[in-house]
């Protein structure tokens, strides 16, 4: 199973976005612009699946889904000890 996750926008070239998911110091991914209708600006947060940005998320979108996902991690956090 895949999931989209939200991730920021570092820096792009030939239509490819260079991206940190996880917030400082977290991992970066490859995603590419290719499926939107224009392309996002650094420090914009992208929806991204399967190695493609799906779409341009606002800020407290993305805010609100990393804060999800945290709660998620959390969770299995506790049931994996």
């Amino acid at each position: 199973m895949c999931l989209a996750v939200p991730a920021e926008v570092v820096s792009m070239e030939n239509g490819v976005a260079t991206c940190r998911v996880g917030g400082e110091g977290g991992s970066e991914i490859k995603a590419s612009l290719m499926l939107l209708e224009h392309d996002p600006d650094p420090g914009d947060f992208l929806i991204v699946h399967a190695g493609f940005a799906l779409r341009i998320m606002d800020l407290q979108e993305a805010r609100e889904a990393i804060g999800i996902l945290r709660e998620m991690a959390a969770t299995m956090d506790q049931y994996e000890a």
